[in-house]
């Protein structure tokens, strides 16, 4: 060997016993400490092998999670329920069907539901029945959006939304309804029962006076926040078992408006009239107006009182509806008559003053007559007579004597015109005018006579008493359908002492028999 190549082969060596050197000193900072005998060429090779081996591993993991993927695709696009993980109203309804679902939630709001909600004030307390709400919860939409909920045309998507609904449970809310209105109404009703609500400034009529009060400072029901509470508690189903406190705001009375109140209640007077074609009676109404100027009203406000008291007038119409004539009322209703002794003036005189009182008399459909109320009350200054009259049994001379036989008269009419009776009461005898179950007596402040016009038309009241002869007739509008009136009457047995007796509305159409109506039973005592 030359000596050029030794000290070639030197160099390399002491190159090499450098690098060496080098490496250990860089292995000592990075503080490794490698065995003796440590070979960078075998280190690398077992590298390599860890490496292929954590690759095989992180790709059999793949395989086995894709696999695992697949399976569980399979089987969420098998499943025909409510998917896991999906909640409505916080209630688990996983792996539930539609109807099972449904009743599942159904069951669950009506055990959470209160009867009534119930609230407070103070010591006040009050409720409002929940059934008056109309309370809907869409149970239908919200079990549909639950069973919806994974499951699109796309069967990968409905994994990943399966999975996440698995690892975050989804909760769906039930729209809930109520009848707002309802509930509105019901609080301002509660408003002005509160003990401490406000008294607001007022008026009403009072015989021939106008009252006008003042209000004061009180408390009302906060309408809107409490609106929200009961909605909100309502659909959160936090409302059972559990009193409200009722929100409440101060309010203090409106300023009397002496304006509006002459407004709301000054009413011009109407004149009756009719029209032919066709027959239609516009009846008569009263005005009302102050009896004193709107000036005088309006400075009695400026002194600080509870109350003002301003007088009032009625105002009459030129035309009251009893003035319309029968053309007017173009078909005779019903005719009855009876007769009376005209030697007995006192007593002819009280049937008189009794039919003048009735006589011309209009009453409007759904109209009420009232016997007592129209004739009045029987006594010496309006010209009543003494007359005989029954008293316990027994044939005396008694003020207003007679008149039960206008009524009696009045009362066959009423019937044989087909009217509704509201009220008739038989005398203690048979009356010589009509016979059993044919009379009707009265009164004044205890028995009455009443009927009502439940016919479509108004019905105008003529009556008459002369030359022993007292007759009504009733004028109205005839139908199409009428019927033919039969009154039958009749006695059912004697005893020593009483008279029994039944009397019978009979209606007929064509001759035929269409409704028989029992109109009384009545017990008489014999004279």
């Amino acid at each position: 060997m030359s000596t050029k190549n030794i000290e070639s082969e030197k160099k390399i060596d002491k190159v090499t016993l450098i690098g060496i050197e080098e490496e250990k000193k860089y292995l000592q900072k990075t503080e490794f400490h490698p065995v003796e005998n440590y070979h960078p060429e075998i280190d690398r090779a077992s590298y390599s092998h860890i490496k292929r081996i954590l690759s095989i591993s992180i790709l059999s993991f793949i395989v086995l999670l894709c696999t695992a993927f697949l399976i569980f695709t399979f089987v969420n696009n098998q499943n025909k329920n409510i998917i896991y993980g999906i909640h409505i109203k916080g209630i688990d309804v996983s792996n539930l069907s539609i109807e099972d679902a449904k009743i599942h939630l159904q069951n669950y709001i009506n055990e959470n539901l209160p009867e009534n909600i119930n609230l407070v004030h103070n010591d006040y307390q009050t409720s409002i029945p929940l059934s008056a709400l109309n309370v809907n919860f869409d149970i239908d939409s919200a079990v549909k959006q639950a069973y919806e909920t994974g499951k699109t045309n796309n069967i990968f998507k409905n994994s990943c939304i399966a999975l996440k609904t698995l690892i975050h449970p989804t909760d769906i809310e039930i729209n809930m309804t109520l009848d707002e209105e309802q509930l509105r109404t019901a609080l301002n009703d509660i408003s002005s029962k509160l003990p401490d609500t406000v008294i607001e400034s007022g008026y009403y009529i009072e015989g021939n006076n106008l009252i006008v009060t003042t209000g004061s400072e009180g408390n009302v029901v906060n309408i809107n926040q409490m609106y929200t509470y009961i909605k909100n508690g309502i659909s959160n189903l936090t409302l059972k078992n559990r009193n409200l406190d009722i929100a409440t705001v101060s309010k203090k009375p409106s300023e009397i408006n002496i304006e509006k109140i002459y407004n709301d209640i000054y009413k011009k007077p109407v004149d009756a009239y009719y029209t032919q074609n066709p027959f239609t009676i516009y009846p008569s109404e009263n005005g009302l107006d102050f009896a004193i100027s709107f000036d005088e009203a309006k400075n009695m406000l400026l002194e600080e009182k509870d109350e003002y008291i301003i007088p009032l007038q009625i105002l009459y119409p030129n035309v009251t509806t009893n003035m319309i004539g029968t053309e007017a009322f173009p078909n005779i209703l019903s005719t009855y008559s009876t007769r009376y002794s005209t030697r007995d003036r006192d007593r002819t005189t009280n049937l008189q003053l009794a039919s003048s009182k009735i006589n011309g008399m209009v009453l409007m459909p759904g109209e009420t007559f009232s016997y007592n109320q129209v004739v009045g009350k029987r006594t010496i200054s309006a010209g009543y007579k003494e007359a005989p009259i029954y008293v316990e049994g027994k044939v005396v001379d008694g003020l207003g004597g007679g008149i039960c036989q206008i009524t009696s008269t009045l009362y066959n009419a009423v019937l044989y015109a087909n009217l509704e009776i509201v009220e008739r009461s038989n005398h203690q005898f048979v009356p010589s005018y009509v016979t059993a179950s044919r009379d009707a007596t009265v009164v004044y402040g205890s028995i009455d006579f009443k009927f009502k016009n439940n016919r479509n038309y108004p019905i105008k009241l003529v009556c008459s008493v002369s030359n022993g002869i007292a007759k009504f007739d009733i004028y109205g509008l005839k139908t199409d359908n009428e019927y033919d009136v039969e009154i039958s009457s009749y006695i059912t047995g004697n005893t020593s002492s009483s008279i029994y007796s039944e009397a019978y509305r009979i209606l007929k159409q064509n001759g035929q028999i269409v409704h028989s109506e029992l109109l009384s039973k009545d017990t008489y005592k014999r004279h």
